[in-house]
């Protein structure tokens, strides 16, 4: 279970590095659209216990509560490739009481080419009644710990996607 250390930096960023697999991959050897969820998703439930000392499964038996997504915001920019290894960053951009928004992003192997960009919404909600509720306890503080805070109200995806490309190129 999270507990939050005023001594200890928590990264706000994850990373994985991972191979595009063959079997996720469409006839012309792009990543097919749908398996893009699946990297991201992977990817962040691989780092989050590592970097964090956080099991999610831990907090919702805990709080008897999870979040749901209820919204995808996707950019495809660049093709990832059958057996190109690529980079996968999230963060935790933005959050309330109830909500909270998840970045992730892919870039090529060395972190200088943006190939894609989600932003992923979800609310916090009770396991019996699926009724949504505000978060407590250490989940609070894994998310003051760990969340970024990018004004998602005065940026559009379409922005965001020119200035991470931009920050990439920059190095």
């Amino acid at each position: 279970m999270f507990e939050y250390n005023p001594e200890k930096h928590y990264p706000q960023e994850t990373e994985s590095r991972v191979v595009i697999r063959f079997q996720d991959c469409d006839p012309l050897q792009h990543l097919n659209n749908a398996k893009y969820f699946d990297y991201f998703f992977n990817a962040r439930e691989d780092q989050v216990p590592k970097l964090y000392g956080v099991e999610m499964f831990d907090m919702i038996r805990k709080y008897k509560s999870a979040w749901v997504v209820y919204n995808h915001n996707i950019s495809y920019v660049k093709s990832a490739m059958v057996g190109e290894w690529v980079r996968i960053m999230s963060r935790i951009i933005w959050h309330n009481h109830n909500t909270v928004v998840v970045e992730y992003y892919m870039t090529d192997d060395v972190k200088s080419h943006l190939k894609t960009l989600l932003w992923t919404t979800m609310r916090y909600v009770t396991l019996a009644e699926g009724k949504s509720t505000d978060h407590q306890g250490a989940v609070v503080d894994f998310l003051k710990a760990t969340s970024g805070d990018l004004d998602i109200s005065s940026i559009s995806i379409k922005d965001r996607v020119k200035q991470v490309a931009n920050e990439l190129k920059r190095g």
